[in-house]
């Protein structure tokens, strides 16, 4: 049995309208990445707490913190940086969450991510070391300008750090984005033995523009069929972008999360594939 989750803000900025739609689409864990504008790692105890209540209230658990670690320039001081991830620590504690998003580090334009290869491993360890004491699992998502953008720097920072607590959310949008435009059959065996959760979008690899999953090069098929074969057990997490994609967020509104997930379910049901 898979299990639906999704970045609810991509749904709206307010609470309860993010319950509401992720109800009426039997999904019963979220994604919090934002909420009333504000971001997960800007939130108070007392507005985690609001959160967390209302969840419950509605039956739907926090699959994941969404946080934006990991997305400032590698060349940027690490101690500021560290100390706002034991605020995504803080949140996952509050709201129960058995992960956090990460990312890791932008590269300077023009530079070889190569350069900062061993900047990247010590600080996903450290980040990993710390989960790890909190019993939290960091999720690496491969991302543009990162380190981790392709299959094979993904992998050598899993596998650099070491660390049963950072795994990978496979995106395969963003692989073809970042012009991987086979991800599964150029990234997928690679790096099964690290994904631990995975990002519901598609991408064009003309233009980059993202679509529901299933209507661009992401192989989706392909992907189902072999987490499916494979055994996997985890999240799917729906992060649409049909209305908007910034560099640290997106925006679909209720109308096009629907539109998403209904593409999903239907790429599921194609596959016989069962999901709560």
């Amino acid at each position: 049995m898979w299990t639906l989750t999704g970045f609810a803000d991509e749904i709206s900025p307010e609470l309860d309208e993010q319950l509401d739609t992720l109800t009426q689409e039997s999904i019963t864990y979220m994604e919090l990445r934002s909420v009333w504008n504000k971001n997960v790692l800007d939130l108070t105890d007392e507005e985690l707490e609001q959160v967390a209540s209302a969840a419950t209230q509605r039956g739907i658990g926090i699959s994941s913190i969404g946080s934006p670690i990991g997305k400032v320039p590698v060349t940027d001081s690490f101690g500021p940086h560290l100390e706002r991830f034991r605020r995504a620590l803080r949140a996952a504690e509050v709201m129960d969450a058995p992960y956090i998003r990460v990312f890791s580090f932008f590269i300077p334009e023009g530079h070889e991510p190569g350069d900062y290869r061993e900047e990247v491993v010590e600080r996903m360890g450290v980040l990993a070391g710390e989960a790890q004491r909190a019993g939290v699992t960091l999720l690496h998502e491969n991302e543009k300008y990162i380190y981790g953008d392709v299959p094979s720097r993904c992998v050598d920072i899993l596998a650099g750090v070491g660390s049963p607590a950072l795994r990978a959310a496979w995106d395969a949008a963003n692989f073809v984005q970042c012009g991987i435009h086979h991800p599964f059959t150029d990234g997928y065996e690679s790096l099964r033995s690290y994904i631990r959760y995975v990002h519901v979008k598609d991408a064009l690899s003309g233009s980059g523009k993202i679509v529901p999953a299933g209507e661009g090069e992401g192989q989706w098929p392909d992907t189902l069929s072999a987490l499916d074969a494979s055994g996997f057990e985890g999240f799917f997490s729906l992060e649409p972008h049909l209305a908007s994609a910034g560099a640290y967020s997106g925006f679909s509104g209720p109308e096009l999360f629907r539109k998403a997930a209904g593409s999903f379910k239907d790429l599921l049901r194609n596959q016989g594939i069962a999901w709560a």
